[in-house]
């Protein structure tokens, strides 16, 4: 019996970038059309949370490993609570799966959630056009929605862009819920869901840490009604220059003084925060091995990326801000983007990567510590000062 898989990866399929280059290939996942921003993974593990990955909200993600699906798709990876990714982009996919945690194929995922993919092209030659000629528009057509070259490229260039794009609220949680504390609890979190991955509020649980997740339209009276120790503002998609109101939010939280952890697109609100300006990287960082150094211990990272967006922050002085002094606290070693920004005056700083590292590897869940340490100092200090006030 022919499955719909089988019947998909023997139709045809059509990539088409919006400078009109054309790749050429047979349908992946769902046949039919689809259209986002296309960019390139490095990391050569992991799909299966790239794919749940918030922060890929309409984005066609190309794998630049080429063989990809081999330990299929479990109940047990996912990040959120479906796909997220526009389209998926692989030259070989397994033709069998095996891991013993497998429930069923990639292909068969993608299909299930309607996500339309290409296979089969030169992801090596499209991945090299998009790191000369930068991020761009993009889209893949399969079966009865293939048309005529220049049919297909008029498509693509009426598709949205992702500069001015405001998508934070489309991939938030609607209603707050709760991670308890593993263990002994020891400090109450807000976390702002910008894009949240289900590992972050995880690592934070695993610190003795009850995490209060909240939407991306949180007030700061919702943020301060779970009475947190610490304010964390999450990864997530779209451009920057657009969240008004988390920058609005997270400006409230530092006139509290409340200690503030941000990553990946919560750094770049903390930079507009403190009123540095953002920019669109080229092609971004996306992967599992992005080298980044932190300048305070002049320790290397391996990291976790996803960002197409990054803050202009000068790198080797001290900036003045509203709230104080602020530094870069780690710099990417490849092109020497902005990886972290560090408040010297105020309990608060960031990373523009993910230290939750699913998937990735873990050089950096050490800032989850940091941020602990900034809550336990912070706590220590009110009630010295409660103390000094008795006395």
């Amino acid at each position: 019996m022919t499955t719909s898989t089988q019947r998909a990866a023997r139709t045809p399929a059509v990539l088409v970038l919006e400078d009109g280059r054309i790749f050429r290939g047979r349908a992946y996942g769902a046949v039919g059309e689809t259209f986002g921003e296309a960019v390139f993974s490095t990391g050569m593990s992991g799909y299966q949370e790239t794919l749940t990955d918030p922060s890929y909200h309409r984005q066609v993600v190309v794998m630049t490993a080429p063989h990809i699906g081999n330990t299929g798709v479990n109940d047990e990876d996912p990040e959120s609570s479906r796909i997220w990714v526009a389209g998926y982009v692989v030259r070989d996919p397994a033709r069998v799966h095996s891991n013993w945690r497998a429930r069923r194929t990639l292909d068969e995922e993608l299909v299930n959630q309607g996500v339309v993919g290409i296979s089969g092209i030169d992801t090596r030659a499209l991945t090299r056009h998009l790191r000369e000629r930068g991020a761009m528009r993009v889209g893949i057509f399969s079966g009865a929605a293939v048309g005529t070259d220049a049919e297909l490229v008029a498509k693509v260039l009426q598709a949205p862009e992702m500069k001015g794009a405001d998508l934070s609220a489309e991939v938030a949680t609607k209603e707050s819920y709760t991670v308890p504390a593993i263990g002994t609890k020891r400090f109450t979190v807000a976390a702002v869901d910008l894009g949240i991955k289900s590992m972050t509020p995880q690592r934070m649980a695993e610190r003795g840490i009850e995490v209060h997740v909240l939407p991306a339209t949180a007030t700061i009276e919702d943020v301060y009604a779970v009475e947190p120790d610490g304010v964390f503002f999450s990864n997530g998609p779209g451009d920057p220059a657009t969240a008004d109101h988390p920058v609005a939010l997270m400006r409230a939280v530092l006139e509290r003084r409340t200690p503030l952890f941000g990553i990946c697109f919560g750094n770049q609100i903390l930079g507009r925060a403190l009123g540095f300006g953002t920019y669109k990287l080229k092609y971004g960082h996306r992967g599992i091995n992005q080298p980044v150094q932190d300048r305070s211990t002049g320790k290397v990272e391996v990291t976790a990326h996803n960002h197409g967006f990054a803050v202009d922050a000068p790198l080797d002085t001290v900036s003045d801000t509203p709230y104080g002094r602020a530094e870069v606290s780690h710099v990417c070693l490849n092109d020497n983007v902005v990886e972290g920004l560090n408040l010297l005056d105020r309990p608060a700083f960031s990373v523009q990567y993910h230290p939750e590292a699913a998937a990735g590897p873990h050089d950096a869940a050490y800032l989850f510590d940091r941020f602990v340490e900034l809550m336990r100092d912070n706590n220590q200090h009110s009630v010295s000062l409660m103390e000094g006030q008795r006395a």
